[in-house]
Parts: C-alpha cells; sequence; structure tokens
C-alpha cells in the first residue's frame, strides 16, 4: 500500500500543534490544519506489509480498513478514502482526535521505524469529506416497525443508534445530561475534541431520523420497565461513569472534586457562553489563582491539567501512583502489543511551558488531605513508593522510609478512572453482573440475561476506550437486528 518504497524515502512527521503557551489563550483545538502533501507523503509510509496488524485484534477494534485508507490519500483519492474509512466507524472524526492510537502500536513499520501516522490521516480525511459534504444523512430505505430504546449517547449509544436506525427500526436515545454525546460532550474537553465537530455528525443522526431525549435519566425520571415493556428491545449504553474514590483521612474537605465534576461544567460553560475563554470561568468551578493538585495519571488527568492551565492556575502537580514507563518498549511489551512508553501529552507540554518543569511526580502515594481553619483543603500530605516484583513475578508496592512530603494545594481533583456503571437505571433489572460489578453479556451477543436488553460499551467492559466502546455499539446493533429480524445486513464484527 502506499508507495513501495515510501517508508524508505519519508521520515513520520505528525500534524504540528499551537505553541503552548499561545494555545493557552483559547479553548480550542490545539492542532495546526495539515497540508495536503503532507499527508500525502505520510500515507505513502504505509507498507505493503502483507499481513497489516494494525488491523488486528491489538490494533483497530472497529476493523478500520486503514492500509487501504493510507493508500488512497496518497493517490489523492480523498472520496474514496473516506467512503473506505465510514465502513467500519461511524465517528471516526472523534477516534482520529482522542484514540490514542493501538493501530500505530501494532503498525508493522513500527517493528525497526517510526509507525505510520494513522490517526492523523483519519481526522484528516473525515474532517474533508464533512467539508466537502461527502457526508450526508443515510435515512433507511425501509420501515421494519420494531422499536429499541438505548440508554446512554456516549459512542457506545450513538453507534448502535446509527447502526439500527439506518436499517429501518425506530430509535430513541435518552441522556440525562442537556445535550447528546455523554463523556464525548462533557468529559473530553473542548481543545482535544471540538464540540462543534461532535454536533455536525449528530445532526446527521437527527435527519437520519434517530430520536433524542435529554434531561431524563433512566431509572429516576422514566422507569427502566416503562421502556423494556414499550419496546421492542432496549440497549444499555449507559458507560461505566462510577469514580476512584481515595478515602484518606481528610477527604471530606471542601476543596476536593471528582474530575468530571469539574470538566462537565467547564465544557457546559463554554458551550453555553459562546465558546469563549471568559465564558468558560463562568458559573462554575474554575482554579483561576489556584495551586492545583491532580492526583491520577491518565487521559482524565492529564484534561484536567489542560483545563487547570486555561483558567490560570497558581500552580499545577499531578501525583502517579505508578513509576514512569520506560522511553523504549520493555521486554515482556513486545511489538504488536500497545506501546507501554513514557509519553508527554498536550497537558504535560502545556505545564511544562508555563512553570517549566514536567508536573508530574512518579511513585507517589496520597496519604493524608489537610485542613484549614474552616474546613476546605490546604495541603496533601504523600510518601514515596518503591515497585518490586514478588516471587511470583506479581508487582508489589512499599513505602521508602524518610520520603514523607507536603503540597502545598487548594484544589484538588481525582483523576483516578471509574469503577463500574452506576446504579440509577439498574437498580430494578435483576441482570447479571460480571465480577466487577458490570452488566454480564457475552461479547459478540451483547445479549443480557433479560430477554431483550442488550448491553454494550463501558456498561458491559467496564471502563476502556471510545474506539472500543464503537466497536461494541456497533456489534450490539448487529445482535439485535439479528433478534429483532431473525437475521441481519449489518456488517459481522471479528
Amino acid at each position: 500500500m502506499g508507495k513501495p518504497t515510501g517508508f524508505k524515502e519519508f521520515d513520520r512527521a505528525v500534524v504540528p500543534s499551537a505553541d503552548p503557551k499561545l494555545r493557552l489563550a483559547t479553548f480550542e483545538e490545539f492542532t495546526l490544519p495539515p497540508e495536503e502533501g503532507h499527508l500525502a507523503l505520510q500515507g505513502a509510509r504505509c507498507m505493503d506489509c502483507g499481513v497489516p496488524f494494525c488491523m488486528s485484534d491489538t490494533g483497530c477494534p472497529v476493523d478500520n480498513l486503514i492500509p487501504e485508507w493510507n493508500d488512497l490519500v496518497y493517490r489523492g483519492m480523498w472520496r474514496e478514502a473516506c467512503d473506505r474509512l465510514h465502513k467500519t466507524n461511524n465517528f471516526p472524526e472523534v477516534t482520529g482526535r482522542v484514540c490514542p492510537a493501538p493501530c500505530e502500536g501494532a503498525c508493522v513499520l513500527g517493528i525497526h521505524e517510526p509507525p505510520v501516522t494513522i490517526k492523523n490521516l483519519e481526522q484528516a480525511i473525515v474532517d474533508r469529506g464533512f467539508a466537502e459534504g461527502w457526508i450526508v444523512p443515510r435515512p433507511p430505505e425501509r420501515e421494519t416497525q420494531k422499536s429499541v430504546a438505548i440508554v446512554g449517547s456516549g459512542p457506545a449509544g450513538l453507534a448502535a443508534a446509527q447502526q439500527l436506525r439506518r436499517v429501518g427500526h425506530r430509535v430513541t436515545v435518552y441522556e440525562r445530561d442537556d445535550r447528546v454525546g455523554g463523556l464525548m460532550m462533557y468529559g473530553i474537553p473542548n481543545m482535544k475534541l471540538d464540540k462543534r465537530v461532535l454536533e455536525r455528525r449528530l445532526e446527521q443522526l437527527r435527519e437520519e431520523g434517530v430520536t433524542f431525549v435529554t434531561g431524563i435519566e433512566v431509572g429516576r425520571d422514566l422507569p427502566m420497565e416503562h421502556l423494556w415493556q414499550q419496546n421492542d428491545a432496549v440497549l444499555l449504553a449507559m458507560g461505566a461513569t462510577r469514580p476512584r474514590d481515595l478515602p484518606v483521612e481528610g477527604r471530606e474537605l471542601a476543596g476536593i472534586h471528582f474530575a468530571m465534576d469539574f470538566l462537565r461544567p467547564n465544557t457546559k460553560a463554554l458551550m453555553d457562553h459562546g465558546y469563549t475563554l471568559e465564558g468558560a470561568a463562568a458559573d462554575h468551578l474554575s482554579a483561576k489563582g489556584r495551586r492545583v493538585l491532580v492526583i491520577g495519571g491518565g487521559d482524565t488527568g492529564t484534561d484536567c491539567l489542560g483545563t487547570s492551565l486555561r483558567h490560570g492556575c497558581a500552580s499545577l502537580v499531578n501525583f502517579e501512583l505508578l513509576d514512569p514507563k520506560p522511553p523504549e518498549r520493555a521486554p515482556d511489551n513486545p511489538w504488536p502489543e500497545f506501546p507501554q512508553v513514557f509519553k508527554v501529552d498536550y497537558g504535560h507540554a502545556e505545564a511544562a511551558a508555563v512553570f517549566g518543569q514536567d508536573p508530574r511526580e512518579f511513585a507517589i502515594r496520597t496519604k493524608r488531605f489537610v485542613g484549614d481553619d474552616a474546613g476546605r483543603v490546604c495541603g496533601v500530605e504523600t510518601v514515596r513508593v518503591r515497585w518490586s516484583r514478588d516471587d511470583e513475578g506479581r508487582w508489589r508496592m512499599e513505602d521508602v522510609p524518610g520520603s514523607e512530603e507536603r503540597w502545598e494545594a487548594d484544589l484538588v481533583l481525582l483523576a483516578m478512572g471509574f469503577v463500574g456503571p452506576e446504579e440509577t437505571a439498574l437498580a430494578h433489572l435483576e441482570l447479571a453482573r460480571d465480577a466487577r460489578g458490570n452488566v454480564a453479556a457475552d461479547y459478540g451477543r451483547y445479549a443480557t440475561s433479560a430477554e431483550g436488553i442488550f448491553a454494550a460499551g463501558d456498561v458491559r467492559r467496564g471502563q476502556s476506550l471510545v474506539v472500543w466502546a464503537i466497536a461494541e455499539g456497533r456489534g450490539a446493533a448487529r445482535a439485535i437486528d439479528e433478534f429483532l429480524m431473525g437475521e441481519s445486513d449489518l456488517a459481522e464484527p471479528d
């Protein structure tokens, strides 16, 4: 695929981002518009590798036809590339922006050279598709008169909704927030995923005939039993939104918040006030002038860093419990597994530009939150930890004697991931659960222990990636279509 010798001739070059200090003046997306010639050369680096591991189980969960659209971009056949991209992915404009790109980790070229810039190419293809008017609504050719209720409008619910609607089922999506999109809308900051990008895709779903009901929390405002009785099938796709807590002394102090209680109102305020930086600071928790401490080193933690910097925080520290990852693959992390290597994400680069150093402190454990006389957090006491393996190869953590420290902070954000689905919608359903409390439903069938109720995405598999949620939504749509019609023309997932 691509130019046969392209991987020898051209170096990997990612689409550049705006200068970290300059981009902090706005919540606009920080990547710069790529040049077509740049993208063509990057597409040319795709090898005729025989077995494209980028499409394997360790690569792309939605089975994107990556070598095909890499080659089409190289040849300047953008519309054909857009068509190929949409054969497997309902929302490439989302994955092209926020996915950690396991496809690049599995790229065969990546064994001995930097991999192909697959993620950049994916975003460029779909953005051009919208700009050229190639992406249009595809309403069904016939109606089945079958109805499906979907609880949750994140990537799993929306992917399933679009697939089911396109084969003629009546689809209603229920969302408890005031806007559709789940964590794609309110959990991912605008500078990483512009909400106008998401809204243009949602408009396509509306024009195809998907019905959205917002401001309704199933299980509280609307009984789940009602949906079950009034529809031919129900899909649970409400995610795994119960945050992991940190139950140490002082947790009850004011000024300690879960990450989503910080990120969600920020994005809502930004949208409500016309996408201005001033609007983002209105009517919600702000980090302006605060000494911010973020506990948790994943994507959500990075989003807290970037948002705090745009508010104008006074200082910024990020705790990670684990050791820093190595600069290159470790022996127990071989290709084509996802590369567990040290990375500098956008929030880390921005913090370094403002405060002169990477904000992360590794191998550190929070022991106690310290409060002032008013009952507000003013500091955090920590200890350094040492990681080692026991005789059976399991990781073991121990405190390092004499490494106790105190950190000043008056805003603490907990970004340690999620532990499972909330119970509101599930409380009155006697559904089987797995060992972690997720709704039990076999991958590929997505059927729960209750007839006609299906589950997909994080509510079934636990906290995971947007691309996995899309894959599960598409798979669940096929399973539901088969349940309703006896067979399905929807694509069968691997």
